[in-house]
């Protein structure tokens, strides 16, 4: 038996100097492979020796630092278990077996270095495992099993050592669960390498490819490259969907990380341009679908001749597709000898000598900026770039104009062909009199160019496009507009040329003999002179289009007429330097009383009249009296019946937009388009007016929290579950209201109690049934979290934006929201406002009233007070005794109330002196400075008049007057006294202590789950 241990020793020993040998170098692995071989042949058997080798190695399972020494260990083992010698297969095998059912035992271990060791080892013998290794079967089921469990590791890097060795069997048939695993663990996953891990180890299928392609919007950068790295290895170019391709480089290409954008580009170009498209780019803007994804294309393009990877060969340019005519010919068919151009062709062409112009345009400058040999040699550049332009460029004006003309002749077909031509002509020279007079023929010729439509099956007329646009298309008619910009270059000439066509095209509409397509024609060209102008220096009088054009077509009885007649009196009105009150009524009827597509225009309309000349002006312009605007502006009692209202001049405009909420007859969104919806525009419109209030105080700052409130439940209510542009809006607005402003942060303080108020089932006449109450009350409790997020949120500095290299601003640097200057900003102020709210509800409430107590309980928990704030510390401490009394059934609450109260208490420097009466009331009226303002004096006195006082904010009558009109009572809990009152008894009264038993025992009526919601 002593022999026995001695040999055993002797082997631990020979084994253990080879290991620490081992450890050293990697140069030595190979000889030291060797020598343990060696050994384990020489044993007297292989059970012994693989007994000594664990031993050897088990404490390496101590280990948790990842030191060099220690990982080159690592290494050498898994070799050595892994290794496969010619000469005794089977004995190999038979060590594996049992060095891995040893292995397993540590997989299993409590102790969290011990798993990631042996994890560790696992996955590198799996990884370098030759395929044609003898192991049973049930061993590798039992291996696949642990580390299946193992995914799901507490431990991050165990997950990642659990992906990798699972990695090499996801593409085995018999074990699809495998990648189902991954699959479902990938969206769940917290961190960043074991979801980097999982996406490397993803096989190529129709199933992965858009999970892949998800991740490159990952926020980690080093997921997002190695998205970009498996589709450029594991995806050939087409295998993917052009979708797909498109959102691939789109993203890539526009990355904020360059070491993403940089992989992004190279499978671009190394594995798509050079071995797909034998580093044609026409070849690859195939495969990118220019026509739908022109952005992408663009992208493509300018990231390619950014970086010197489009080769122009002799003789490559436009003038190629222009064949040699005769003049005579040519004069008789300008067609003869034009070849026409593939939508790539064109795009490929456009964007290369758009890039030769501002390459040109650059050296350029910087020629005139230096001097010397350097100014020469940009000089020369230059030059070699315009020339290289030329060249391309078509060689006369008349060939140019021939060229487009027979693209638009050929049909729709080739409608962005001839988009893509149009853009080219702000390259060319126009200088000469007889080429602009040729130029502005052609110019005139696209401009009474009338819409393309066809005739449905019952005869009647469709417009073929948007029906708004010139040409049924906003980019082509801004091509258009560039293009005769070009042409007309000199001072109010544009506007001339285009208005002319405009006196021409309105005649037949002013003598009432036009139909429906020249109507939809003229406004169309109206539409394009009026985003194009710069103001009303016309020779025509502007109230003549308004009252011969405008104002009918707004009263027409085709539909697309009244809509983009309604869309060009709105840009009509903000060229005027005072909006006019016809203008204004008309797009007051439309709002109230067209159908959802008028009314939409009409309220995008209405907001761009509100923010460029002031709601006050607009009201103004409607005979409102002057002296009514500067009184205190409230809210209607009532709310306003569009049915009733007929653009009723006695409603002030935010009122009259505020009420476009309350009304169900909108309709849906439009198809294909969520932004088309009026709930939309209203949201995004007093988003805007919300976000700019600091500098443009025209909305009266008493109004702010009803806004917000309406805000809020909007995004978090089932009428913007398809409105995806205005989810995304709001989402936006959100990111930055809080932090722009403390008066922000005061006005989310303020609309807490009315959002959740609005939001809750029972509360304030809100209903629903068992199944909606309970998805209400959720609904209700991730607002009240997303609040509470928005007002912890710091603070702006103010002036901190500096430009980037691109020319976009950088975002604002933050400030500690510690920092803050008063209490209302801060979470003091929202959790007196929960208390007081609590407070309100008498001993005995209704479920409703119970749940929505325990939710406000809950939340006002997990504030947190300031050291130096130390008056509201005092003041919560008495209001956290009562508020303990409401909820005294509520164990768990309880308890976390009373740990809140012991934080208070050690917060509280001096706990023996009472709050007097006046500095309570200091506290709950402090005074407020009003917001800056950019306006003349008038307008500063106005907002002046207008604001609340904070008394009068921190009142049940104030909390009531923000909240939109309910049906229902509030109960007499409504009516009671302000809060300066109520803390008046407060602090006269003693402390109640916090008692954790009590007899008296009541249910909450919130369910579990909604329960772990709030905590």
């Amino acid at each position: 038996m002593r022999e026995q241990e001695m040999a055993d020793t002797q082997l631990i020993r020979k084994i253990a100097k080879i290991v620490d040998e081992a450890k050293t170098s990697n140069a030595s692995h190979h000889r030291k492979l060797k020598e343990l071989s060696a050994v384990r042949s020489k044993s007297p058997s292989l059970h012994q020796f693989s007994v000594a080798f664990t031993k050897t190695v088990t404490p390496l399972f101590q280990i948790l630092k990842r030191t060099a020494s220690v990982e080159r260990v690592v290494r050498f083992v898994s070799v050595f278990a892994s290794a496969q010698e010619s000469n005794d297969a089977s004995a190999n095998d038979e060590f594996l077996e049992d060095f891995l059912k040893f292995l397993l035992v540590g997989a299993t271990a409590a102790n969290k270095t011990v798993r990631f060791r042996a994890c560790q080892i696992i996955s590198e013998i799996i990884l370098r495992l030759p395929d044609d290794s003898e192991v049973s079967n049930e061993l590798w089921d039992e291996v696949i099993e642990l580390m299946k469990f193992r995914v799901v590791d507490k431990v991050p890097l165990i997950r990642t050592l659990a992906v990798r060795a699972l990695s090499r069997f996801v593409n085995d048939s018999e074990n699809i669960d495998i990648l189902d695993l991954f699959l479902e663990v990938l969206p769940l996953e917290q961190n960043s390498e074991v979801r980097k891990t999982i996406i490397l180890s993803l096989p190529p299928s129709n199933t992965t490819s858009q999970v892949i392609i998800d991740c490159t919007m990952d926020v980690s950068e080093s997921v997002r490259k190695a998205a970009y790295c498996v589709i450029a290895n594991k995806f050939p170019l087409q295998s993917l969907s052009i979708k797909h391709r498109t959102i691939i480089l789109q993203r890539g290409l526009a990355d904020r990380s360059l070491a993403v954008s940089k992989e992004c580009l190279k499978l671009m170009t190394d594995r798509w341009l050079a071995k797909c498209c034998n580093g044609d780019p026409v070849e690859l803007l195939k495969y990118l679908d220019v026509e739908t994804y022109e952005s992408v294309g663009e992208s493509v393009m300018e990231s390619l001749l950014r970086d010197g990877l489009v080769k122009l060969h002799n003789g490559e340019s436009i003038q190629q597709y222009i064949l040699p005519a005769s003049t005579n010919e040519r004069s008789k068919d300008y067609s003869t000898g034009i070849q026409l151009m593939e939508p790539e062709v064109s795009l490929y062409w456009r964007t290369v000598c758009k890039h030769l112009q501002m390459e040109a345009q650059a050296k350029g400058s910087d020629a005139a900026a230096t001097i010397g040999t350097e100014a020469a040699i940009y000089a020369a550049e230059a030059s070699d770039n315009n020339d290289l332009l030329d060249r391309i460029l078509p060689e006369t004006v008349s060939d140019y104009i021939d060229l487009v003309k027979v693209h638009i002749e050929a049909g729709a077909n080739y409608h962005f062909a001839s988009r893509q031509l149009l853009l080219l002509g702000e390259m060319l020279d126009f200088s000469d009199a007889t080429i602009r007079k040729a130029a502005s023929s052609f110019v005139q010729n696209l401009l009474h160019r009338s819409l393309e439509h066809e005739v449905d099956d019952e005869g009647n007329k469709v417009v073929i496009g948007d029906g708004i646009n010139l040409g049924g298309d906003r980019d082509w008619a801004i091509a258009v507009a560039r293009l005769a910009r070009k042409v007309h270059c000199a001072t109010s000439e544009f506007e001339e040329v285009i208005l002319g066509v405009v006196e021409e095209l309105a005649r037949p509409c002013s003598e009432r003999t036009a139909d429906f397509l020249q109507w939809m024609h003229s406004l169309a060209v109206t539409g394009l002179l009026l985003e194009n102008a710069k103001s009303f220096h016309w020779a025509v009088e502007p109230t003549e289009l308004l009252q011969s054009l405008l104002l009918p077509g707004a009263k027409h009885v085709h539909l697309d007429v009244q809509r983009v007649a309604v869309r060009c009196l709105g840009l009509f009105g903000l060229l005027e330097n005072k909006p006019s009150e016809e203008l204004i009524k008309q797009l007051r009827i439309s709002y109230v009383k067209g159908p959802s597509i008028i009314s939409t225009v009409a309220c995008k309309a209405l907001f761009d009249f509100g923010m460029w000349h002031g709601p006050q002006e607009v009201d103004r312009a409607m005979g409102q009296n002057i002296l009514s605007l500067l009184q205190e502006y409230n809210m209607p009692s009532s709310p306003i019946n569009f049915s009733d209202t007929d653009g009723d001049s006695n409603i002030k405009l935010v009122d009259l937009l505020y009420a476009g909420f309350a009304t169900n007859n909108w309709g849906g969104a439009l198809e294909n388009d969520d932004s088309e919806s009026v709930q939309a525009v209203l949201g995004e419109g007093f988003a805007k007016i919300l976000l700019l209030s600091e500098k443009d105080p025209s909305i009266p700052a008493s109004l702010h929290p009803l806004l917000l409130s309406k805000l809020i439940s909007l995004y978090f209510s089932d009428e913007s579950r398809d409105l995806q542009r205005l989810k995304q809006c709001l989402s936006v607005f959100f990111e930055h209201y809080a932090s722009l402003s403390a008066n922000h942060k005061k006005c989310l303080s303020t609309s807490f109690i009315p959002v959740m108020r609005s939001m809750w089932p029972g509360i304030d006449g809100n209903s629903g049934g068992s199944f909606m109450v309970s998805n209400m009350r959720k609904r209700a409790i991730q607002a009240s979290r997303f609040m509470l997020q928005m007002m912890q949120a710091p603070l702006y500095v103010k002036g901190t934006g500096v430009e980037d290299d691109n020319g976009y601003e950088e975002s604002p640097q933050l400030i500690d929201g510690s920092a803050q200057p008063s209490v209302e900003y801060g979470e003091e102020g929202l959790a007196m406002r929960i208390a007081i709210e609590v407070l309100r509800f008498k001993v005995k409430k209704t479920p409703a009233e119970k749940s929505y107590v325990v939710a406000l309980c809950r939340l006002l928990a997990s504030l947190h007070f300031r050291l130096s704030e130390q008056g509201p510390v005092k003041i919560m401490r008495r209001l956290l005794s009562r508020v303990c009394e409401c909820v005294i059934g509520e164990k768990d609450l309880v308890k976390e109330l009373k740990q809140m109260a012991e934080r208070l208490k050690g917060l509280d420097k001096h706990p023996d002196q009472d709050l007097l009466e006046d500095e309570a009331k200091l506290i709950f009226v402090p005074q407020t400075p009003a917001p800056c303002s950019t306006r003349p004096s008038r307008l500063r006195r106005q907002v002046r008049h207008e604001e609340v006082s904070s008394d009068e904010e921190n009142s049940p009558a104030f909390v009531k007057s923000v909240v939109p009109t309910i049906h229902g009572t509030l109960g007499p809990r409504s009516q009671r006294a302000s809060k300066t009152a109520a803390m008046t008894k407060i602090t006269a009264s003693k402390a109640v202590s916090i008692e954790e038993d009590s007899d008296e025992d009541e249910d909450s009526d919130v369910t579990s789950e909604e329960m772990n919601q709030m905590s």
